[in-house]
């Protein structure tokens, strides 16, 4: 990469283009087109975004060979010792030889500029998939599970130039992609590894007596990881050790059968509840468990026992297609979707008051995901809360309101849903809400919002004292519908629902279980799903 094609590249903050100003948005979409433009200099072609996070955005295009390679940049606006973080991701990255984890091709610094380069694995990401087929066939979850496993196995050994385990420290549906042709998975997003301070055993790994001596053991070399994902040992501080990632695989096994994203909804839903085969439901609900030592227990018994639960023998069984607990409504035609959510996260979901434990801490993502609001909720709020926020990743338009009472949980919803083909997923995702609402137990109102963001309309003024003036010709779009019976004003803000429809439900402790059959292809020939 000649110096000269790069020393333009500047990263902006990331921010929906829909909710920018003119100004913005039109400096964004060049900064892109300046991307694409280098890249193609460089003689890459198809050139794409393909994600972006808290420490930087990532491109993707074809070298003139034909090889797939994903370009990693941070962020430029970050303080100089999270733009390193880049290079030791390459370093960490350099040390794992495995065929489910992508080489690194390349890192360059180029005046302020981290850019770090890799192989592209085939596929979307799990998180993606996820969205498009809502909970994944326990024959899949299994295969995928088998695969991390491997994985696992092949970063606890001690190899390699410094002898010591290597610990992810971010696995999650997100930085898993999979290629629906092999149903291979292959684990990417190395920005949060570390080398381990603990073996699997609770032991401190080191070389060397002298080593041992002089190293530092009271304080964690870990990365935090994204909160929704990991576990308590890591996201606490705890000192860096495999059973983190054996933590995020058993989450993300979690989500994706589930249809959820993130791992806190297992008390409402548990592994047991979802269809799997019975040993490995019950493993998965181990690991998962807040005993550390059940966990741990689990976590081993998962490592040795995956290579014969792979060798089940499964089939995808015929699933009815789920009824949506409230009401979702499909329309088609309108364009793009661009789906923002606002929710009013009361306080009284939390449990306490949110404790200092996490105040030294100093996460960009803790930051954005975690302190802000969900630190003192229980387990289940976060769930709720992490599910209401997966119904904004669909094409959907419309509001909730949920109200809990001493008799049950009453909701008030109007959702619609721009793409029918992702309808099998959003019901399974309205579900999921539904459950975890049901399995709350307070009084109070939770309201949320879902707009399409590319209806939003910008109007400027010269300066803080002059009116604000639309242009001539500025419209907001809008549907008249036959209720002008809607009375009152809404609250806090929200809007008054037409065509609302009051469900009310029972409050439940949890789904009931759920099993894989024991003869699946009995089963498939009798018409029948899991029992």
């Amino acid at each position: 990469m000649a110096r000269d094609t790069l020393e333009q590249f500047y990263i902006p903050e990331e921010q929906s283009i829909y909710l920018l100003s003119h100004d913005d948005a039109r400096k964004l979409k060049d900064w892109v087109a300046l991307c694409r433009t280098q890249l193609e200099q460089l003689g890459y072609r198809d050139i794409e975004l393909v994600g972006k996070g808290a420490y930087g955005f990532v491109f993707a295009g074809v070298s003139a060979h034909g090889e797939r390679h994903v370009f990693k940049f941070s962020r430029i606006t970050l303080p100089q010792h999270l733009q390193d973080r880049l290079e030791e991701e390459a370093f960490m990255l350099e040390q794992v030889d495995h065929p489910r984890v992508p080489r690194l091709v390349a890192f360059q610094r180029i005046r302020r500029q981290s850019i770090l380069v890799m192989e592209r694995a085939p596929g979307n990401n799990l998180e993606e998939y996820s969205l498009r087929h809502g909970r994944l066939p326990p024959r899949l979850v299994v295969h995928i599970a088998a695969q991390l496993a491997d994985i696992l196995r092949s970063l606890r050994r001690e190899a390699g130039p410094h002898g010591k385990p290597v610990v992810h420290g971010d696995i999650k549906p997100s930085n898993l992609v999979f290629d629906p042709r092999t149903e291979r998975v292959a684990l990417i997003d190395w920005g949060s590894s570390v080398f381990a301070q603990l073996d699997a055993r609770g032991q401190f790994v080191s070389n060397s007596v002298m080593e041992l001596m002089s190293g530092d053991l009271q304080h964690t070399n870990a990365r935090l990881g994204d909160v929704y994902f990991i576990g308590d040992e890591q996201l606490n501080g705890g000192l860096s050790s495999p059973r983190f990632d054996e933590q995020g695989v058993a989450a993300t096994l979690y989500a994706l059968a589930s249809a959820q994203s993130c791992r806190f909804g297992r008390r409402a839903i548990p592994a047991t509840s979802l269809g799997l085969p019975v040993e490995f439901a019950r493993v998965l609900d181990g690991m998962l468990d807040a005993d550390p030592q059940h966990r741990r227990r689990a976590g081993d018994y998962f490592l040795a026992a995956m290579p014969r639960l792979a060798r089940l023998v499964m089939v995808d069984l015929p699933e009815p297609a789920e009824s949506a607990q409230i009401p979702v409504w499909t329309r088609s035609g309108r364009g793009e979707i661009d789906t923002v959510v606002y929710s009013s996260r009361k306080a009284f979901l939390r449990e306490a008051v949110a404790t200092d434990t996490l105040r030294a801490v100093n996460d960009v993502q803790l930051d954005r995901y975690y302190r802000t609001f969900m630190q003192g909720m229980g387990e289940t709020e976060k769930a709720f809360l992490a599910a209401v926020s997966r119904l904004g990743k669909y094409p959907v338009v419309g509001g909730l309101a949920v109200r809990w009472a001493s008799d049950g949980v009453y909701i008030d919803s109007v959702l619609d849903l721009h793409d029918p083909s992702l309808k099998r997923a959003f019901v399974a995702a309205v579900n999921n809400m539904v459950t975890l609402a049901r399995a709350i137990y307070r009084r109070g109102i939770f309201k949320s919002c879902l707009f399409n963001a590319r209806d939003t309309r910008h109007i400027d003024r010269t300066d803080p004292e002059a009116p604000f003036r639309p242009p001539a010709g500025m419209t907001l779009p809008y549907e008249v519908s036959a209720v002008p019976l809607i009375r009152g004003l809404g609250v806090s803000g929200y809007m008054k629902m037409p065509y609302k429809d009051t469900r009310s439900f029972s409050h439940i402790e949890r789904l009931p279980a759920r099993f894989y059959p024991r003869n699946p292809r009995e089963a498939a020939r009798a018409g029948f799903g899991a029992a």
